[in-house]
């Protein structure tokens, strides 16, 4: 039960979604609204502290062209990407150093949030920060990196409104599209896992909190 919400109409004053209800995306996919407003505090400061050891970088694609969304890892394995292809790693390719640890605030939401949205006893091991700018996008793609497809993905919107696609098993399959807001939860796996998905290219609607910035991360079981 998608929506295809204007995201400058005048339904959201930026600060963040109501806490509390869900949409439903697929069978095994939804957006729990509002979930990590009571702790947003807590992850931005897990943000900086990540940030501060394996610094934002834009990373270059298998096809060799320059992503425009900015990215770090953390926990026991990191997503990297470059002209040999996609993979996790245990190091920081710039720094050679493990990456940082994986904040307790994150590993505690992400296991309440994939509990509420029926995956329970979920222990990740990789969290992939993404730091959005107007005009940033996500192309579709799938999270095929990982070794266990049988947990979710946890995902969880800070700062500026994004529009989230959520497609079908193929790349050509039509995409529904939901607004994501300061707070916000995306939790999919079982039947869903595989689903395509990806961000609209952002629009400058600044967020009281982080500005022009949207912070976005996945967890994930990678290994």
């Amino acid at each position: 039960m998608a929506t295809n919400l204007d995201l400058f109409g005048d339904h959201d004053d930026g600060a963040g979604a109501a806490q509390g209800g869900r949409i439903l995306l697929g069978p095994q996919a939804m957006v729990l609204r509002g979930y990590a407003l009571p702790v947003a505090e807590a992850l931005l400061a897990g943000v900086d502290a990540v940030a501060a050891q394996a610094p934002f970088r834009h990373m270059e694609t298998a096809g060799g062209y320059t992503m425009s969304v900015a990215l770090t890892n953390c926990g026991q394995l990191g997503w990297t990407s470059d002209a040999r292809g996609y993979r996790y790693t245990r190091t920081d390719p710039q720094s050679g150093l493990p990456w940082p640890d994986m904040p307790e605030a994150f590993l505690r939401l992400a296991r309440d949030a994939a509990a509420e949205a029926g995956f329970p006893g979920f222990e990740p091991d990789a969290c992939l920060v993404n730091r959005y700018e107007p005009g940033s996008r996500l192309s579709l793609h799938q999270d095929r990196n990982e070794r266990d497809y049988g947990a979710p993905i946890v995902s969880v919107s800070l700062g500026m409104p994004a529009m989230f696609l959520f497609g079908g098993d193929q790349r050509t399959d039509k995409a529904s599209r939901t607004p994501l807001f300061h707070g916000d939860v995306a939790v999919w796996g079982g039947v869903d896992r595989l689903r395509y998905h990806g961000i609209m290219p952002m629009k400058d609607l600044p967020h009281p909190r982080l500005g022009s910035r949207r912070i976005n991360f996945t967890i994930r079981k990678a290994g």
